[in-house]
């Protein structure tokens, strides 16, 4: 059974949030709208951290959660206000590994899970589906909340975990003090995804149609191709990110999960309409299917060199937010946004908490 607690004592979300400063936002990146009105007391500035500063988490965590054992990195004081940071695909939690410990020196408790099929991140059972539908992944960190007892918590993510975090605030919007959601709103319409999109935005989406294939599907399963192939989207995708050897096999080690493949596989083909999902999930997909509105306060961030960012500075999810909001472009970042610009990242974190 979903925890679909509501709660006798509203959680702080407050009245409002004086303008934000922008202050420690890396160079290179900046808000491509100005400070918004808000009320009493302005959020604190998050200090400017390098890119790369960190290599690690001093240690990875195992917790039970619905159909998962989830392996999970944590930082910051045990009792302080909660974020969940969500990754993607080809990633893992290595892309919030300078995001985390600023968000933990500004007092927030920090948790940064693995996603099914990543990392140290096992299936219970055997028998279970390596599903990897919208709506399972978005229920697996509802049970990682349970599981941890975060009742409510502020969600951050990019890429799956953008979708992940926008269905949770979409469902169970009383689990979510606020949104930062990078590419803002992209869960999935599978219908609507059997339609052609303009051909340089097919173009960008090349691995999704090779995973559609036999052929794909082979590659993901040899150790060499995949690796090959996730470094490869990696440097395209990010074309102005100056990372190293080192920094992409920390992340790689993770894609050595069992369950990776078939996880990887079946959340493109699902996507695509050509994979089925399981009949539990469908109640939610029915719901998510009709676009529901987030209401929950949300910054949306978009990546100016990320291929996948639609144009129009954010314009074409706008409707979507229909709470306290505010959005942001990053100029010269790619898709890895977190761990390209981890002070701007964690600095919508702690802004749209002041919202």
């Amino acid at each position: 059974m979903i925890n679909r607690r509501t709660f006798s004592k509203a959680v702080g979300l407050g009245t409002g949030a004086a303008a934000a400063s922008i202050a420690g936002l890396q160079a290179n990146a900046k808000a491509a709208t100005g400070p918004w009105k808000g009320g009493d007391a302005a959020a604190p500035t998050v200090p400017a951290l390098a890119p790369g500063t960190h290599t690690s988490f001093d240690r990875i965590k195992q917790v039970r959660a619905g159909v998962l054992d989830v392996g999970y990195a944590e930082a910051g004081p045990a009792h302080g206000p909660a974020v969940i940071c969500l990754h993607g695909w080809p990633y893992d939690i290595h892309s919030f590994v300078d995001v985390a410990p600023l968000l933990a020196a500004q007092g927030y408790r920090v948790i940064v899970p693995f996603l099914r099929g990543h990392g140290t991140t096992r299936f219970l059972s055997a028998r279970t589906f390596r599903n990897a539908q919208q709506s399972a992944i978005a229920l697996d960190i509802i049970a990682l909340m349970d599981a941890l007892k975060i009742d409510q918590a502020l969600l951050a993510g990019f890429d799956w975990g953008t979708r992940t975090a926008d269905i949770i605030a979409a469902l169970w919007p009383e689990r979510v003090k606020g949104l930062v959601s990078v590419s803002g709103y992209i869960i999935t319409n599978v219908e609507a995804q059997k339609q052609p999109i303009p051909p340089k935005a097919e173009y960008a989406w090349w691995y999704q149609y090779y995973f559609a294939t036999e052929r794909g599907r082979l590659a993901m399963e040899n150790k060499t191709n995949r690796h090959d192939l996730c470094r490869l989207v990696w440097d395209t995708v990010s074309p102005t990110w100056d990372f190293d050897d080192a920094t992409f096999e920390r992340t790689a080690a993770a894609f050595e999960n069992p369950d990776y493949a078939a996880i990887v596989i079946h959340n493109y083909r699902w996507r695509l309409g050509l994979a089925e999902g399981e009949a539990r999930y469908e109640r939610y997909e029915r719901k998510l299917a009709t676009r529901p509105v987030i209401e929950v306060p949300t910054i949306t961030l978009d990546a100016e060199r990320d291929p996948f960012t639609a144009p129009g500075d954010g314009a074409s999810y706008r409707d979507r937010f229909t709470g306290k909001y505010a959005h942001r472009t990053l100029t010269g970042i790619g898709h890895n946004l977190p761990q390209e610009a981890p002070t701007a990242f964690a600095q919508a974190v702690v802004d749209v908490d002041h919202l």
